[in-house]
């Protein structure tokens, strides 16, 4: 199913918003917590729909539905009263909002809502706070309608760790959401509090509570109807039980004249695929660095499922002590790492995690787990077993097909060697903490009914934690005979997992599964999980919890996207990266082939599209060549410390009006009310009073906002904003990836991968035909074998093929030789969803044709250098961009270029940066990014010549309509260009 409102949004540019719809700052959470770009990305996709639907639609079911149609939507997705669900028989009492024809509700009805698929652990409360402050700008700024506001999740603990949240927020935050119980919704609307000063009420309750009836807990949507008013937030509210269809009409009848957003790591209905906003699932989360690389164990290890055969007691032996092994391998790693660097705290210790399906039964999964670790642990196994289970381990990870999934890269094999070296010593080690076999015994906290810890008698320290629902029967049924001994403290081992590395197995059931993340897990053994939709979930949710990654203290991204981003140091990463593979990995097993259909069944789910990026290749010609970006620092400075501030664009009119605003509220109300810098508060004291010119830039050209309140707020954000300055040159290495990422409907794969090959190996039929006239000259062959070998050439070796799939699915494989990466993929249908990341705006895939006309030209322009090579840049993968000022989002932001071009000239020693950016519609922030990059690249109007005669230019390629001030920045032909560039650095 396609995401259709995501690529709706998509293709509608934040800045066409008017600026004061833009009044909330997305990154900044509280003073500890800033949302990642994904996150913010989240937030600016609900935004946009929430314009499009409200502003531009005026709330128009209608009209919002007519855009999906005019974006593909195709399917009908109307709700069947005969065929779905008895649950619809409540919208009959809704038939003006759900009219019925033929028997169906039209989908169109229940289009005023919007869905978030966001990985577990990828941060969807926060999220979600930070909706509700933009819901909460929005209606005390009129450009939405006043609702209330209800938010809904399945369990108490998630309700409490969404107040914890909330409560951070308003520790830091102007704005105050109120958090009021469902049940208190008639008192407080008949008795409505005073507000106090910038506040927001939210309700909350359980979504599994909502029903048709009123009991206790149990509450009726019938009682909280409010004509369907409410803007409704459901955190993965579709589980629970079976009763979940029918809440999920509640929930469209209650916010039929409003709005609904749903969260979730998992859906199934085509209805939240097609109203997905921002995808962000478990793929995108680990193909974005976010998470560990997944490998799946594609070997049947079925013997677990079997708890009485006793011809499959060594075959169980075998399977944990694979498992074993590989946890003590990574443990190795884990231990290399932290002797390098004692004074740092790198990464994690390693921890298993086993999830079973049945706990308390007679031969429960979970105590056949518990009886096979304990052999292990006593030495009571065969020791050929050992070497057995090496072989085998070693065996299944050196196979071609062993790749991570999603990203379909291989593992890397210098863990074999690792794992040569393992004893059984090792393992006690580093498993059960221990240098000598040794018997179980069991700790058991007090008043604690969901935790036992266990420990080997021969240890001081314990090695493995079981949580599950109830103890009492485990200690009463599974446990007789052992020494239990109780704990002095009664502190929760579960919640201080990350902390408490003694524990190295982690074991229980469903119970905890999700509400809690923890970047320990690198193993999961799954024992006879289930099929069907309960399970895939299961799977899902609890292989979410396993990838979370924290290579360094508060940087959640994997260690090359660190270093990449300038977040690591680079000799630090040097010394780490050939043995950190393991540590960013989470290893999948299950106990039979159903279980690991499934998983992978699952997986694909998260990933329709398959991935092409073993079909692209680096150019080998760029290997010995030096291509440099520049990279960034924050500086120590905010805006208004500058030498050269930036300043505030704003209409004369606004300006006095907010002048006017400011002098009467007076220095300290603005420190009350907008807890704004001290020093930004004095310089504007002089910009509002005799400086203005210093600090604003003062035109009538600019957009009247006509609120005093919102542009002096803004103004305050825009000085204290910290600038990025240049740091330093490096060599290009993984900061240009989006062709790896490269993937397309799984359909339409094997046409189109035979025709790649056959592009990229057109690089070398020049070269082969030469060889041939040569052969054929020395008469090494004959003129039959070359005039064959001349024909299978042509068919086989090309320089470039089109695809064809449907009349807006049109594709052209390039062969460019002076690009990175061969061969280059466009397509003209801009709105293409069936591909990503490829060449598909008109503006780039027309520069792409005027340089192919230019370079066929005797004398062209690149001909006087060395050697050249250029790239296409995504915006949404790469990191080579320039940072600038955007006054529409009031931060700065990266501007990334369509293209970068290296020029190494033969006439003079200097080393060009090309930035070339095709504008095709708007060119409104144009003069933004051209002035981000003159701050950093030029100094009193003349590009900076950097050490090792380094030049860096950005040209925007299109007709200049940002003034004459700009024009020296604009090009429209490469003959233009090339008069630019001979010019002004003197090339000739």
């Amino acid at each position: 199913m396609k995401l259709y409102l995501q690529n709706v949004v998509e293709n509608f540019n934040l800045n066409n918003l008017p600026a004061d719809w833009l009044g909330v700052d997305f990154e900044v959470f509280s003073n500890s917590k800033k949302l990642y770009e994904y996150q913010q990305k989240a937030l600016e996709h609900a935004l946009k729909t929430l314009f499009l639907y409200f502003e531009e639609d005026k709330a128009d079911k209608t009209n919002f539905f007519t855009r999906y149609q005019k974006n593909g939507l195709t399917e009908d997705l109307s709700y069947n009263l005969k065929k779905e669900s008895k649950s619809l028989k409540y919208l009959l009492d809704y038939d003006i909002e759900f009219p019925i024809q033929d028997d169906k509700i039209s989908f169109k009805y229940f289009i005023n809502r919007m869905s978030f698929w966001m990985a577990t652990g990828s941060g969807k409360t926060l999220v979600i706070v930070k909706l509700l402050e933009l819901l909460g700008y929005l209606i005390q700024n009129q450009k939405i309608p006043k609702k209330d506001i209800l938010f809904l999740t399945y369990r108490d603990d998630l309700i409490e760790q969404f107040k914890e949240h909330v409560g951070e927020f308003n520790q830091t935050n102007s704005l105050r959401i109120n958090l009021i119980n469902l049940k208190e919704y008639s008192s407080r609307k008949q008795n409505p509090m005073l507000p106090f000063g910038n506040s927001l009420d939210v309700y909350y309750y359980r979504s599994d509570l909502i029903s048709d009836e009123q009991k206790d807990k149990i509450v009726s949507y019938k009682n909280y109807e409010n004509y369907g008013n409410w803007y409704i937030i459901l955190d993965e509210a579709h589980k629970g039980d079976p009763e979940d269809s029918k809440r999920q009409v509640f929930y469209s009848i209650l916010s039929r004249n409003g709005f609904m957003f749903n969260f979730s790591a998992t859906f199934t209905d085509d209805r939240d695929f097609a109203t997905c906003v921002y995808n962000f699932n478990l793929a995108r989360f680990i193909e974005d660095g976010y998470g560990k690389h997944i490998y799946i164990s594609q070997e049947n290890i079925k013997a677990l499922e079997n708890k009485n055969d006793v011809l499959l007691e060594k075959e169980k032996q075998k399977i944990l002590l694979k498992i074993l092994l590989l946890q003590t391998a990574i443990n190795k790693q884990y231990k290399s790492i932290k002797e390098k660097h004692p004074d740092k705290k790198l990464y994690h210790k390693p921890l298993l995690l086993t999830l079973v399906n049945s706990v308390n039964t007679n031969d429960s999964d979970l105590e056949m787990f518990f009886k096979e670790i304990e052999k292990i642990a006593s030495g009571n196994w065969d020791d050929a077993l050992l070497n057995d289970a090496k072989k085998e381990l070693q065996r299944e990870l050196d196979k071609p097909d062993a790749k991570f999934e999603f990203e379909g890269v291989h593992l890397d094999k210098r863990i074999l060697n690792v794992l040569e070296g393992i004893q059984f010593n090792d393992i006690l080690e580093s498993v059960f903490n221990s240098k000598t076999i040794g018997t179980i015994e069991v700790l058991k906290i007090p008043s604690n009914k969901q935790e036992l810890i266990f420990k080997l008698k021969t240890s001081s320290q314990p090695f493995a934690l079981m949580k599950i629902g109830d103890i009492t029967e485990w200690i009463k049924n599974k446990l007789t005979g052992y020494e239990i001994i109780e704990k002095f403290d009664n502190e929760s081992i579960f919640k201080n997992i990350n902390h408490s590395e003694d524990i190295n197995i982690l074991m229980g059931s469903r119970s905890f599964y999700e509400g809690w993340d923890s970047n320990r897990p690198n193993l999961i053994l799954f024992i006879n999980i289930g099929k069907g939709t309960d399970a895939r979930k299961f799977v899902l949710q609890s292989i979410g919890r396993g990838v979370r990654i924290e290579p360094i203290p508060n940087k959640r991204k994997r260690a090359q996207f660190l270093y990449n981003n300038k977040e690591l140091d680079s000799q630090l990463y040097t010394s780490i990266k050939d043995t950190i593979e393991p540590l960013e990995t989470l290893f999948v097993f299950g106990t039979k082939a159903d279980n690991l259909e499934e998983i992978i069944k699952t997986m694909k789910q998260e990933k329709p599209e398959v991935l092409l990026g073993d079909l692209f290749e680096i150019n080998p010609d760029v290997k010995d060549k030096l291509l440099l970006i520049p990279t960034y620092k924050y500086s120590d400075k905010i805006i208004v410390e500058e030498q050269n501030v930036v300043k505030y664009p704003i209409h004369s009119d606004d300006y006095n009006n907010v002048k006017e605003y400011f002098n009467y509220l007076g220095d300290k109300t603005c420190l009350a009310k907008y807890d704004c810098n001290l020093k930004v508060l004095q310089r504007l004291k002089d910009g509002f009073n005799g400086k203005a010119n210093d600090y604003f830039l003062i035109s009538k050209e600019e957009k009247i906002i006509n609120n005093p309140d919102f542009i002096l707020r803004q103004i305050f954000r825009h000085f204290e904003n910290k600038l990025k300055e240049f740091s330093d040159f490096k060599k290009l290495e993984e900061e240009i990836i989006h062709f790896k990422r490269i993937h397309i409907s799984a359909e339409k794969l094997n046409a189109l991968r035979e025709k790649i090959e056959k592009v990229k190996k057109g690089k070398y039929k020049d070269a082969i035909i030469n060889e041939l006239k040569e052969k054929l000259d020395k008469k090494e062959i004959d003129i039959d074998e070359y005039t064959s070998q001349i024909e299978n050439i042509t068919t086989n070796l090309v320089k470039e093929a089109e695809t064809t799939y449907s009349s807006n699915e049109k594709l052209k494989i390039k062969l460019l030789n002076n690009h990175y990466y061969l061969p280059v993929m466009l397509t003209e249908s801009e709105r293409a969803e069936f591909i990503q990341h490829i060449i598909r705006h008109k503006s780039e895939v027309d520069f792409i044709k005027e340089l192919e006309n230019h370079l066929q030209q005797e004398n062209n322009f690149f001909k006087q250098f060395d050697w050249w090579y250029f790239s296409k840049i995504d915006e949404t993968l790469d990191e080579v961009y320039i940072p600038y000022y955007n006054p529409k989002e009031n931060k700065i932001a990266n501007f990334n270029p369509d293209f970068i071009f290296w020029l190494k000239p033969k006439k003079i020693e200097k080393y060009l940066i090309v930035f070339i950016d095709p504008k095709a519609t708007t060119y409104a922030d144009a003069n933004y990014k051209i002035d981000g990059y003159k701050k950093i690249f030029e100094e009193n109007n003349k590009v900076k010549v950097f050490p090792c005669k380094i030049i860096v230019k950005l040209f925007m390629w299109g007709k200049n309509n940002t003034g004459a001030e700009y024009a020296n920045y604009w090009t429209n032909s490469f003959d233009n260009f090339a008069n630019k560039i001979n010019s002004h650095l003197q090339l000739e």
